[in-house]
């Protein structure tokens, strides 16, 4: 079953939204568990990460910060852009407090309008929960694709459309199945949810061939009731990580990870 979506959905500003974000997901286990997977991926794809620094990285759809700063605290040349004040704001924050303010350049703005910045080219490109927001995602890949060096990486998520109806179904929700999809305006549910194939279709158009893919909260979201090991949110965060890179379970995630290189 796949969801029709509106033919209403714009590029979306964070502003109205950071504040609900920042305490919905990365206020708790959520978020943990997004960090904690995003970043084993990122030292399995690129161990060089802790160990060789500067690389060059951008971070496009940066949000709250905590990739972008932790980057820079290794060291790292890292250029953040989002299109949110407050989510500036936010990562702004997180830097003062950890001393590297200085150390990464910002930029307040839509991904479209750095195509006039000379930004040269990355060792990683990041672009985390962004595609499902855009009016265009499709337009976004071969737009990251040109920001990166010829052996540099693409560190991809987007909000997996499969988890989005399998959920419903747990709950019940058959009636959002029935109809066309539109997102609350006010709800963290983007209004474009994404098939992982079809993605995968564009990052083959582009150029770009999967290295490594992963899926971020492959059981968490789906639980109703906390009993056992739910109840311990090391111990969730520990199984989130082994299933995330196991068939089927990484295809349930909430949101997909791909990590991927210039296809040779």
């Amino acid at each position: 079953m796949v969801y029709r979506l509106s033919n209403n959905i714009r590029d979306r500003n964070f502003d109205d939204l950071s504040e609900k974000f920042s305490r919905k997901v990365y206020g708790g286990l959520k978020g943990d568990i997004r960090l904690a997977v995003i970043w084993r991926d990122l030292l399995a794809a690129l161990p060089r990460l802790e160990s060789q620094a500067p690389l060059r990285i951008l971070d496009i759809g940066g949000g709250l910060g905590q990739l972008t700063v932790a980057l820079a605290k290794l060291g790292h040349q890292v250029v953040y852009c989002d299109l949110s004040e407050q989510m500036l704001a936010a990562a702004q924050k997180l830097a003062v407090e950890a001393a590297v303010l200085d150390k990464i350049i910002w930029h307040q703005q839509p991904y479209q309008a750095l195509e006039g910045e000379d930004l040269g080219q990355f060792d990683l490109v990041m672009c985390h929960a962004v595609m499902e927001w855009l009016a265009e995602p499709e337009a976004l890949i071969e737009r990251l694709h040109c920001y990166m060096a010829p052996s540099g990486l693409l560190s991809l998520t987007f909000y997996n459309q499969n988890a989005l109806v399998y959920r419903n179904l747990i709950r019940g929700n058959f009636n959002v199945l029935q109809g066309e999809f539109a997102a609350d305006p006010g709800s963290l549910t983007p209004g474009a949810p994404l098939q992982p194939d079809i993605v995968q279709q564009w990052l083959e158009q582009a150029g770009l061939a999967t290295d490594y893919s992963s899926g971020i909260r492959v059981f968490h979201d789906y639980v109703t009731t906390q009993r056992g090991g739910h109840e311990n949110p090391q111990a969730v965060i520990d199984m989130e990580l082994r299933h995330s890179v196991q068939e089927p379970f990484k295809w349930l995630g909430r949101y997909i990870h791909f990590i991927c290189a210039a296809a040779r």
